[in-house]
């Protein structure tokens, strides 16, 4: 039920003086308004002088970490934080969280709730801390489990996202996530995305109805339903609201890759993210061609034969993308010990258009291994 927005920025207020503080972090921004920051973290440290709140800064470009005494010093400069139009505020204490999101029409959405783990004795102690793209304390993951392996897991994925786009978003800003899953990367980008300042709608896609309503409550219990839906249908048909600017398809299995980047390519989307998951297509095609000289041995073992075809599956698909205008990184976006699908093509809009050279290469190649990529031939449909 919507409240007053003094009256829960006054609650806010209240707990960020309070002694059981143990940390708050404010984000994103009220719709038509920017605050001076694009983030803002609240916690109790021990310095040698004593018990100090820290409060860290973050323009976009870098933190801004300064120490305040309780009481009047952090009062103040609480005040400035709270006039600063930020679009969420999730405060955690020794013994409650809540979370406040301001709506489109300037309400507080609140969620009060017992604290799920208990607080250390006294403040934190003084030490760096790494640096999350999107805070561990962030409700996403008191959803979906905020276990350090998924964690870094996110953060990897959302540092390639980071890489990819510009330093100012454009707003609005579409995305769709095609074979989103259980949508916990699909959410990840949005929270990220709105911190960052950007009016984001994110839409995912899963073939699965179940899915969809399972996603659709998360979205609810996150309050962010009204930016973030979900749709039951295929990669090829399902019917979004709007044009994306960004594509993300991670791990979409064998050929649902390609089908997500067609999509993309004929949506002319500005940026792609796309980990491909298994490769049958082209190791299926391997296994009843002719392999040229002298490259017999890349083929001739089961194991060589499947890596090889990831290899060449991923090259043609970035070679296909250059040839319809878009700039290609193919990096690993994970250790591989997290999984061993940690590749990523990464893509830019670009509007280029092809160069003899590279028509001719992507041609011999695939005459040379006679192969036909289920990308190119999805593209040409």
């Amino acid at each position: 039920m919507p409240e007053p927005l003094d009256q829960a920025l006054a609650e806010v207020r209240e707990l960020l003086l309070a002694p059981g503080l143990t940390r708050a972090v404010a984000a994103g921004r009220r719709r038509g308004h920017a605050p001076s920051v694009s983030r803002a973290q609240v916690r109790p440290v021990t310095l040698k002088s004593g018990r100090k709140l820290q409060i860290v800064t973050d323009d976009g470009s870098r933190p801004f970490t300064r120490n305040v005494d309780p009481g009047a010093e952090a009062a103040a400069a609480f005040d400035e934080l709270l006039a600063e139009p930020f679009g969420n505020w999730h405060v955690e204490t020794e013994t409650s969280t809540v979370q406040v999101r301001i709506t489109k029409k300037g309400d507080a959405q609140v969620h009060r709730a017992a604290a799920t783990v208990a607080a250390t004795a006294g403040p934190q102690a003084h030490d760096r801390a790494k640096q999350w793209l999107l805070d561990p304390g962030d409700p996403l993951f008191e959803v979906i489990g905020g276990n350090a392996a998924k964690r870094r897991q996110i953060d990897a994925f959302l540092r390639a996202l980071a890489a990819t786009l510009p330093d100012e978003l454009p707003s609005p800003l579409r995305v769709v996530d095609l074979g989103c899953g259980n949508a916990y990367l699909t959410f990840a980008a949005y929270r990220y995305l709105a911190g960052r300042g950007a009016q984001v709608q994110v839409v995912g896609v899963d073939v699965r109805e179940d899915q969809r309503v399972r996603n659709t409550a998360v979205a609810e219990r996150l309050g962010c339903a009204a930016d973030v839906s979900f749709v039951a249908g295929t990669i090829e048909e399902a019917a979004l609201p709007f044009t994306p600017d960004l594509v993300l398809a991670l791990h979409a299995c064998d050929t649902a890759t390609d089908q997500a980047l067609a999509r993309a390519v004929r949506w002319e989307a500005k940026w792609v993210l796309a980990a491909p998951c298994c490769h049958h297509d082209i190791a299926a095609q391997l296994k009843n061609v002719k392999t040229p000289f002298p490259y017999g041995e890349t083929t001739r073992h089961a194991i060589l034969r499947e890596r090889f075809a990831d290899v060449l599956t991923d090259s043609l698909r970035a070679a296909l993308l250059r040839l319809h205008g878009y700039r290609v990184d193919v990096v690993e976006f994970i250790d591989s010990a997290h999984t061993p699908r940690n590749l990523l093509l990464r893509s830019r809009r670009t509007g280029a258009e092809p160069t003899a050279e590279q028509r001719t290469e992507y041609a011999d190649l695939t005459a040379q291994w006679g192969v036909d990529p289920a990308l190119a031939k999805m593209l040409a449909s």
